[in-house]
């Protein structure tokens, strides 16, 4: 796959705002309206598997919600899906680095 972000050209479901992937899944970023929308969903596969839900995003109380498959995933991990799929969710097409396999943290 040429582009790691594509803005869903072809697709037929109007909420659909494009994709990223990783070494693994191709990961669907789905808003939920199309005017303002206050969430929006971040799914492989069918619909149904839902890695991630954002919601408050009018309001900018944003609560995430992983799926329960997704939430042992690690830290690193998910800071990389939440950033790609805001990317995904605000721009639609956006060229960044696939997920990292290393995040060093500094406490002080």
């Amino acid at each position: 796959m040429s582009d790691q972000y594509r803005s869903g050209a072809g697709r037929t479901d109007s909420l659909e705002r494009g994709q990223f992937h990783d070494d693994y899944r191709i990961y669907r970023v789905r808003a939920s309206s199309a005017d303002a929308p206050d969430s929006f969903q971040v799914y492989t596969g069918d619909h149904e598997d839902i890695v991630l839900i954002v919601s408050g995003l009018n309001s900018g109380k944003e609560k995430t919600t992983w799926g329960p498959f997704w939430r042992s995933f690690k830290p690193s991990w998910k800071i990389w899906v939440e950033d790609a799929a805001f990317r995904v969710f605000n721009r639609g097409r956006i060229e960044v680095a696939s997920a990292p396999t290393t995040i060093k943290f500094c406490d002080g």
